[in-house]
């Protein structure tokens, strides 16, 4: 293994973030000093503008002002690929199994300034689109000195399981004893045609992998960071049997799966469907879960008008697109609001969409995470207005509720979004499956991040919870709580 002594940025003393791990009592995630913990964040990438100025220390007061920024706007967890091989300069090994200094150095420096501001990590090991795209440029190319001959066949090669299980070694003595490393995406994307389109050798690949790097961390501290796998959403409808890993593998501590549909989210035309489409996707991957395990969208965002047809969406519209899919995932019983791609040009995700994120972390209060042991309501709530649609989930004792309106959209550009004049209506919702006694019911604007009202309501027997709502314009998130007795 390489040696390279840790340089932080900083002089002051590192502070030590206490390690993530699975609520014993709720599909939901805690510190291992019990206190909730929620991940509330984005894909990043060590190229794009906001941490280019890490690598070789180019502009680190930059980097550590982000940061700053990023946990001051309620950001908690950032998704990272330890390398980036859209170029040629960003490498983690170089050749295959020689550690590059510079970038060793980017990791230090990136761990360091997380445990300054609270930040954490859901780091994957290889950056598997471009890996695959420019093939023939990868170190671990056979062509280029590497173990692998054909990309088809990383899932299938020994001499490529060594060398991947060689990485996750040496990135887990180096950073695996930091409370800043929230997760493993032990593979980032895992596919069929890694593996020759064979999907059998998944169980059995991810079992390698989870167990080698599970041994190491507890072999050095004692205790191993938590584990997913992700996978690009559609090739569940290709191939129905891959929810048995991703899903359902017993070493995976949680679930993930990346929201590209087709129709709605990778190409939207407004900030409803989107959303819709979401809670739907919350709700199937819910339903994978034989047990009752943390779920999230781990990637979405407009990739099919970003790459594809090299359009950023205009801010106004995006904002709302964003802020939406983030409710409709948190509602529907996901971990957090999903993490976005950003697609934007440049690449990184707005300022309104900070602002939609901190409004999120501010709601979280309202429901003790750790005793959450929710369904997904979507289809079991009862509107009694057709104007807005539900997106919900709850168990016996606490619920959250989002009503998002879909009968009124104005045109912006040849896009629509929300109808900000619209009439405000008032309606009622009855939520299911809470027992009997009194509630305490929040109601939050999701613009604003600020509550409207807070009443008391009593749940009587043979009877759901009838809740009436002030007048609304667009939308609006309800968290309730049984009092005790």
């Amino acid at each position: 293994m390489l040696e390279l002594e840790v340089q932080a940025s900083s002089t002051e003393e590192p502070v030590t973030l206490p390690w993530i791990q699975v609520a014993p009592d709720a599909p939901y995630f805690i510190t291992e000093n019990g206190e909730n913990w929620t991940p509330i964040g984005q894909n990043d990438a060590i190229t794009w503008p906001e941490f280019a100025g890490l690598f070789r220390r180019k502009n680190m007061t930059a980097v550590e002002n982000h940061l700053a920024y990023l946990a001051e706007h309620g950001v908690t967890c950032l998704r990272f690929m330890l390398e980036y091989a859209q170029t040629e300069n960003r490498y983690f090994e170089r050749p295959a199994g020689k550690f590059q200094p510079n970038m060793v150095k980017l990791w230090d420096d990136l761990f360091a300034l997380c445990e300054k501001y609270g930040l954490r990590l859901l780091l994957t090991p290889y950056d598997t689109f471009w890996m695959w795209i420019r093939w023939k440029h990868h170190p671990y190319n056979k062509l280029n000195g590497g173990p692998c001959a054909r990309r088809s066949q990383w899932l299938l090669c020994p001499d490529t399981l060594r060398t991947i299980k060689n990485r996750l070694s040496f990135a887990a003595e180096r950073w695996g004893g930091s409370g800043a490393l929230f997760a493993w995406d032990l593979w980032n994307e895992i596919h069929p045609a890694h593996a020759e389109n064979n999907t059998d050798v998944f169980y059995q690949f991810v079992s390698e992998i989870s167990t080698h790097l599970r041994e190491v961390e507890m072999r050095l501290y004692g205790r191993a960071h938590l584990q997913t796998v992700s996978l690009f959403g559609p090739v569940l409808h290709e191939h129905p049997a891959v929810a048995d890993v991703i899903f359902r593998h017993p070493q995976l501590d949680f679930a993930t799966t990346h929201f590209y549909d087709a129709k709605t989210i990778n190409h939207p035309k407004d900030t409803v469907a989107s959303a819709i489409c979401t809670g739907a996707l919350v709700r199937e991957a819910l339903q994978h879960l034989q047990q009752p395990k943390p779920f999230f969208d781990s990637e979405h965002g407009p990739i099919h008008a970003f790459k594809d047809l090299h359009r950023t969406l205009p801010e106004p519209f995006d904002d709302e697109y964003f802020r939406h899919i983030q409710w409709a995932h948190f509602a529907s019983g996901a971990a957090g609001g999903g993490m976005r791609w950003p697609n934007r040009h440049p690449h990184v995700l707005t300022p309104g969409m900070r602002v939609a994120q901190q409004n999120l972390t501010n709601f979280l209060g309202y429901i003790n995470w750790a005793q959450f042991n929710r369904k997904n309501l979507n289809e079991e709530i009862q509107i009694s207005s057709p104007a807005f649609v539900g997106f919900a989930c709850g168990d016996d004792q606490q619920a959250i509720v989002w009503l998002l309106r879909q009968d009124k959209l104005a045109k912006l550009n040849k896009l629509k979004v929300l109808d900000k004049s619209a009439t405000p209506l008032t309606f009622s919702v009855t939520v299911p499956g809470l027992a009997i006694g009194q509630y305490r019911v929040y109601f939050w604007d999701t613009q604003k991040g600020q509550k409207i009202k807070e009443l008391e309501l009593e749940k009587k027997q043979d009877q759901d919870l009838f809740i009436q709502i002030p007048p609304i314009i667009t939308d609006v998130a309800l968290a309730m709580k049984r009092i005790p007795s």
